[in-house]
């Protein structure tokens, strides 16, 4: 019980200092002539997000930790960090494009187009499972992948039109 609290706690203060990065660098982008894209979907997102860790500390707080899948997590946050220092200060959870930036093609980057993204599904899919929560793992899995089609589509879009 206490691993798993202890788990769901250092996510939870991840959550929250990615947030305060994330809305310092969106307030620096924007700054720097950037626009908003595809924000329709971002309460939606954030909701999503939100709940799944809810849920998790509702479900999860007293099951015991399966550690093989505690490796694969980690595993996951160290790609995070990767992600988080190859994309640098242009990190943010808004879709905010500069006109005249280049996509970043460095770290994961030169081998997905949204690494970010693949290891955002992983850990929705993969935390729950570090506690034995199979259909919450497979449930909020589903949910994310209908929310990352939107997703990637507005962002996709937003890349076009800069670029056009």
């Amino acid at each position: 019980m206490i691993a798993s609290v202890v788990i769901l706690g250092l996510v939870t203060a991840q959550r929250l200092a990615e947030l305060i990065l994330a809305r310092r660098n969106t307030a620096r982008l924007l700054a720097a002539g950037g626009a908003e894209h595809g924000a329709g979907h971002y309460p939606l997102m954030v909701a999503l997000h939100a709940a799944w860790l809810l849920g998790l500390w509702a479900l999860a707080w007293y099951q015991p930790v399966n550690l093989a899948w505690l490796a694969v997590y980690l595993g996951l946050e160290g790609l995070r960090a990767w992600v988080l220092v190859s994309i640098g200060r242009r990190w943010t959870t808004r879709i905010i494009v500069v006109p005249g930036e280049r996509l970043v093609r460095k770290g994961p980057y030169r081998f997905l187009r949204h690494p970010n993204y693949a290891v955002v599904a992983g850990e929705i899919a993969v935390l729950p499972l570090v506690f034995g929560l199979t259909a919450y793992a497979l449930g909020f899995s589903l949910l994310n992948g209908v929310m990352l089609w939107w997703r990637i589509r507005a962002e996709q879009a937003a890349l076009a039109e800069a670029v056009a």
